[in-house]
């Protein structure tokens, strides 16, 4: 089962469930379940959609609105060197602190970032930006944990944690800069509930950059490849901690391009993970 948020032109925004190419609006009339986040807040929330679910509604053809980041309040975080690949590339670009990513993978302890918060998330076919003090900048391509506010995983989508390398691989401690600025975190286009999705060493994740109509870059791996559990993310991330309306947690990227690579203003983005769809976002800068 798929939930969307999206916007009828000219129209507020609405949540409903995606079915193939189209959406059914769901109920949200006054009752308890106004937002997303309030289905999300369900000990059932499946059952809450079946319950919203008008069967005499008509569908909305998904390419006549526009689909939006699938968060209403949540703070979005983020896991670091959680792949092999991700640790070979964080100790490839710095040097000097290389030692430090190859400790952080074996660690009980994760590597866990604030990302963002929603007005700096972008949703489908929305740029995603890159720096203007920054030379050296890639996609991220990550599952993404959808948790309710008692950090029970409820969902997942797909996220971009979009990453300058180069200011990152300066300093360490220059993380902040590299990795949280306006337009620095895509998500979408839906959240599947967890029972829906597939198992994790059943879920592919795919790359593909797009630069004047030919393929820049293409990589692939799958959720096999994680080093940490969901269930470990999750409870560090709780640890002395509280999220009121909820949290997105992107599990870090086992697909990382040739150091060669950086994105160009122009490029377009395609994230595809299955069990949940295809995240597209043309690139920008500045």
């Amino acid at each position: 089962m798929k939930l969307v948020k999206y916007a009828p032109p000219g129209g507020d925004e609405m949540f409903g469930r995606l079915d193939g190419d189209e959406i059914i609006p769901l109920l949200s009339t006054g009752g308890q379940y106004q937002t997303l986040t309030d289905v999300l807040e369900a000990d059932d929330p499946a059952a809450v959609v079946a319950l919203l679910t008008d069967a005499d509604a008509d569908r909305v053809p998904l390419a006549s609105v526009s689909l939006l980041p699938p968060v209403d309040r949540q703070e979005v975080w983020a896991a670091g060197v959680t792949y092999i690949r991700s640790r070979k590339a964080r100790m490839d670009e710095s040097e000097g602190a290389a030692a430090c990513y190859d400790k952080v993978y074996e660690a009980p302890r994760p590597e866990l970032f604030f990302k963002a918060m929603p007005y700096r998330v972008v949703g489908p076919d929305k740029p995603v930006r890159i720096r203007n003090d920054a030379a050296w900048n890639v996609p991220e391509p990550e599952l993404a944990l959808v948790l309710n506010s008692q950090l029970k995983l409820v969902g997942f989508t797909i996220g971009n944690d979009m990453s300058s390398r180069d200011i990152e691989g300066e300093n360490p401690l220059y993380l902040p800069q590299a990795k949280v600025y306006d337009q620095s975190c895509a998500l979408g286009p839906c959240i599947t509930l967890a029972p829906a999705m597939p198992d994790k060493p059943d879920i592919g994740i795919h790359l593909a950059v797009i630069r004047r109509a030919v393929v820049a870059f293409e990589g692939q791996t799958t959720a096999a490849q994680l080093h940490r559990t969901f269930e470990d993310l999750i409870d560090y991330l709780g640890r002395d901690n509280t999220f009121r309306y909820g949290a997105i947690l992107l599990t870090g990227t086992g697909i990382v391009p040739d150091d060669s690579f950086t994105l160009h203003a122009g490029d377009v983005i395609n994230i595809t993970i299955d069990g949940i769809g295809t995240l597209v976002n043309p690139v920008v800068q500045g």
